[in-house]
């Protein structure tokens, strides 16, 4: 058997491949990320795996018996394209955290960081510790992820938006948040979009004001258009340039924008739930929407990879267990985070549900299968499992 380790880059990645004894078959060498490149590598293991004795085929992805493996770190997102290409060739490809690999380099007194050392080392990782093999991720599973991720980026826009309007305002006119303490409503914006300081409220009619429509229904009404008038009369606000209104107005349109887009990833997260067996049986735990339930199968992904409750907590990093499951996005401080809030969430959301049923623990046949074959196991069976798990995650982080 035979071992490659890449170096995972921005433009270009390294190679090195040893032997079950980790002597060197292939120094380093470095490979551009483009379709020449991957030739290259594949050429390259394909000369490797012939010196060493027809250890690299490139194999079917239907052999029954893999002999090769090709270690990598889950860097960013650079190393995305060429598992893919890897896995359609054949490979066994197994992504690993780099955690693990830093402190494997601890131990072998690595000192020297550089991509060429890197890619032997991460060859003699997979030599010594064998990590297990990387599968894809159901087309489901894969389309929810990128949908879930994408919102939590249009999200976190949202969020830095209103924080530059807040300042705006606050320049221009603070004494507006006193009536609309959410700037983040279509009311706020179509009203700001309109008048974007104190100066242009002043002379104006609290009858236009109050006319004026703010999602195609409603209007703003007589009451609070005689309040903003008023406080606008007397306001401290003190920039009321051209530059401000504009950027004001900037705010608020993109606002309006991210509401849009939002609203109809909302749709598509929903639909591409209803393709999912668990998904959909997760929805029908009272308090868990469809938001929640999608992030929870996006980034958890099989629950049948989980053993224990403190197997799952392990992993979204809310616990000092070691799960031994490498999912390198799930790595991702900025992912774990958001993972565990939902699933703290999710257990306070089923514990307040009243049937007896939904703490009780999986039946044995799910356990049996679950260790045996997970991939048999019935979508009842992975969603009574994951449900319990959910209730019991609590209670680990409480010991944790």
């Amino acid at each position: 058997m035979l071992v490659a380790g890449i170096d995972i880059g921005a433009e270009s990645h390294h190679v090195a491949v040893v032997d079950r004894a980790e002597a060197v078959v292939v120094k380093a060498t470095a490979f551009a990320e483009n379709a020449a490149g991957y030739q290259e590598l594949f050429a390259l293991l394909a000369r490797a795996g012939a010196r060493g004795g027809a250890d690299l085929p490139l194999a079917a992805a239907s052999a029954e018996q893999e002999r090769t493996l090709v270690v990598m770190e889950a860097t960013g997102h650079y190393w995305q394209n060429l598992f893919a290409a890897l896995v359609a060739q054949g490979y066994a490809v197994a992504l690993v955290n780099p955690l693990r690999t830093h402190r494997f380099a601890g131990e072998e007194l690595a000192r020297t960081k550089t991509d060429s050392i890197d890619c032997l080392q991460l060859a003699r990782f997979g030599a010594q510790k064998r990590p297990a093999v990387t599968c894809l991720p159901e087309a489901a599973v894969g389309e929810l992820r990128e949908l879930v991720r994408l919102r939590a980026r249009l999200m976190q826009d949202v969020v830095d938006r209103v924080n530059q309007l807040h300042r705006l305002v606050d320049l221009g006119f603070p004494e507006f948040t006193r009536y609309l303490k959410n700037l983040n409503t279509q009311l706020a914006t179509a009203i700001l979009r309109q008048y974007p300081t104190a100066a242009a409220f002043r002379g104006l009619s609290y009858k236009r004001l109050a006319r004026l429509s703010y999602d195609g229904r409603h209007r703003v009404g007589e009451e609070l258009a005689r309040q903003l008038i008023a406080a606008a009369a007397v306001s401290v606000g003190s920039q009321h340039t051209t530059a401000h209104q504009t950027g004001v107005r900037y705010a608020c349109e993109d606002l309006e924008t991210l509401r849009q887009r939002l609203k109809r990833l909302d749709g598509d997260i929903t639909a591409g739930l209803q393709q999912h067996q668990v998904g959909k049986l997760l929805t029908t735990i009272a308090g868990i929407g469809d938001n929640t339930a999608a992030m929870l199968i996006a980034e958890l992904g099989d629950p049948a990879r989980f053993h224990s409750a403190a197997s799952l907590a392990a992993y979204v990093g809310q616990s000092s267990d070691q799960t031994g499951i490498v999912d390198a996005d799930a790595q991702c401080r900025h992912l774990q985070q958001p993972l565990a809030d939902g699933l703290l969430s999710a257990a306070d959301r089923t514990r307040q549900t009243p049937q007896s049923s939904r703490s009780s623990p999986p039946c044995a046949n799910c356990s049996q299968r679950f260790t045996q074959s997970p991939s048999t196991a019935a979508p009842s069976c992975r969603f009574s499992t994951l449900n319990h798990w959910i209730m019991r995650c609590p209670l680990v982080y409480e010991k944790a």
